[in-house]
């Protein structure tokens, strides 16, 4: 394996051997928390993806959720999602030494040869009646990918970092190249804002250029990717014009 770099200072570490879900333990610990704090659970019971959708975790797999402190409004928080894509770019570099076959999709998808390798999940965390924690919840398919039946009708085909690589890599030596990269991308992120990453989002983006599918909860919209613009909205140039999407599933 590739180095991953050291424990980037500043954040916390806890590893459980067994959790409902860390971004559950996340809502436990938050109220004594006073700086960035990364859960990593090995075993983990309840694991919750997008839109509540049930999450398997086979073993040797990766679930783990920062809990960061933040203090911007709700639409600059959910910018974390661009940080932790191209944190998690970033640290399948690392531990495989090569970039070729990975792609980010948009809204917080990485790809791996055209399957998906892992996800992320933001929630925020309230705490004396502010939403002032945030809790990004990651997890990658280091070893096993869930059996397809298991994902949404039409969505992408999971894989595995393992299979599509040959590469063995474990969770707490995942979460070291990860937490590494996350504090760069962290850093860039508040001194340089969302114009910082952009560019080097939509340089990863999987499909950026192509016609692709985004359904919101009520809407359908077909069109050709265009960009991500200065707000971290999907751009799709449809028929009946620009359409500029804040909140969708993506399909390809």
């Amino acid at each position: 394996m590739k180095g991953q770099g050291m424990w980037p200072e500043g954040y916390g570490r806890r590893v459980l051997d067994e959790v409902d879900s860390t971004n559950a333990e996340a809502v436990r610990i938050v109220p004594a928390l006073e700086a960035p704090e990364w859960i990593l659970g090995l075993r983990q019971s309840a694991g919750r993806g997008r839109r509540g959708r049930a999450w398997s975790m086979p073993e040797g797999n990766f679930a783990a959720t920062l809990v960061l402190p933040v203090a911007e409004p709700p639409q600059v928080v959910a910018l974390r999602s661009f940080v932790a894509s191209l944190a998690l770019y970033e640290a399948f570099v690392a531990v495989t030494g090569r970039s070729d076959g990975l792609a980010l999709k948009w809204p917080n998808d990485v790809l791996m040869n055209g399957g998906k390798v892992a996800g992320i999940l933001l929630e925020s965390l309230g705490r004396h009646g502010n939403c002032d924690w945030l809790a990004i919840g990651i997890g990658v398919n280091l070893a096993a990918a869930p059996d397809v039946g298991e994902v949404e009708p039409g969505a992408l085909r999971p894989v595995s970092l393992l299979s599509e690589t040959g590469a063995a890599v474990g969770p707490e030596e995942f979460l070291t190249a990860l937490a590494a990269a996350y504090a760069r991308e962290e850093t860039r992120f508040r001194g340089y804002g969302f114009a910082g990453l952009r560019e080097a989002w939509l340089q990863r983006a999987a499909r950026l250029g192509s016609v692709i599918t985004a359904r919101t909860g009520r809407h359908e919209f077909v069109g050709t990717f265009e960009t991500v613009d200065d707000a971290g909205n999907l751009v799709l140039r449809t028929a009946s014009g620009r359409q500029a999407i804040a909140a969708a599933d993506v399909f390809f």
